[in-house]
């Protein structure tokens, strides 16, 4: 890709992150989003596809830092499938918030919750009984299910009409519903990106150098909390923010905002070039 100059952090506390992050790449840990954060949004969930740097990017920066992470609401084999990243040595994939992990080609899957079966079951007789418009799709994650509006004709107006029907769903069936980008999900309580990001530098057992994260929509915000967390904690970090025009909760809250999945890229090569 040529040199690319590292966009500037455009917080006091971002630079230090960054700083941080450069004096110690080996004590690491970055986080990507997925689904517009290395992939752009597309209307249909299986056409997703990682921007076709965002891959070669990853295995670049994979040896040179502590660990690198894509945390995601995907299930994590689908994510390694639509990224390009099945060969990527250090690459690990948490997918479905962290109830999945993927390293190394192995993957690790837990049984999902008896609730997301009753939902599964129940679901379409929910939505016809709302009058959901007919573009209206499921996307059936194994571990969750979510309700995409995107290609209805009014998205917004769609989304808001069965907010309320599947919340009273997930009360029933004992899940949690989160919202995103013209998409309600049913999942499973106490699923987020924060706890997966949390749980991984948990695990790891040694306090990291630094951390960053990247993300794009309102699922990403509480990965950017679990930061905030390990900032106040000492750890320095980076919050980065995909940005788009449908989205502008994360803006507000990131150290640094680039210019969509071709921007994350960017990222992604600029610390390869510094850190090697």
């Amino acid at each position: 890709m040529g040199h690319v100059n590292t966009p500037r952090a455009l917080t006091t506390a971002g630079a230090e992150g960054l700083d941080a992050l450069r004096a110690d790449p080996a004590g690491a840990v970055l986080g990507f989003d997925f689904d517009g954060t290395l992939a752009p949004i597309v209307a249909d969930p299986a056409a997703a596809r990682a921007h076709p740097d965002a891959a070669p990017a990853l295995a670049r920066v994979a040896p040179l830092v502590g660990s690198l992470l894509i945390v995601t609401g995907r299930p994590a084999a689908v994510a390694v499938e639509y990224g390009g990243f099945e060969g990527i040595d250090g690459l690990i994939v948490l997918g479905q918030y962290g109830l999945e992990c993927w390293e190394s080609g192995t993957l690790t899957v837990p049984e999902p919750p008896p609730g997301v079966a009753e939902a599964r079951a129940k679901l379409p007789g929910v939505l016809a009984a709302a009058g959901a418009p007919p573009e209206t799709f499921v996307e059936d994650k194994g571990q969750a299910l979510a309700v995409h509006t995107r290609r209805c004709a009014e998205p917004q107006v769609a989304l808001d009409r069965l907010r309320s029907i599947l919340a009273a769903l997930a009360e029933r069936t004992g899940l949690s519903v989160e919202p995103g980008r013209y998409v309600l999900e049913l999942r499973p309580p106490g699923m987020d990106k924060g706890k997966a990001l949390r749980s991984f530098i948990d695990d790891r057992g040694t306090r990291p150098s630094a951390v960053l994260f990247a993300g794009d929509d309102l699922g990403d915000l509480a990965a950017f909390d679990a930061v905030d967390a390990l900032r106040a904690e000492g750890v320095p970090g980076v919050l980065v923010c995909s940005g788009s025009t449908e989205v502008t909760a994360l803006a507000g809250r990131a150290d640094l905002v680039v210019d969509g999945p071709a921007g994350v890229v960017d990222l992604l090569s600029s610390l390869a070039e510094s850190l090697s």
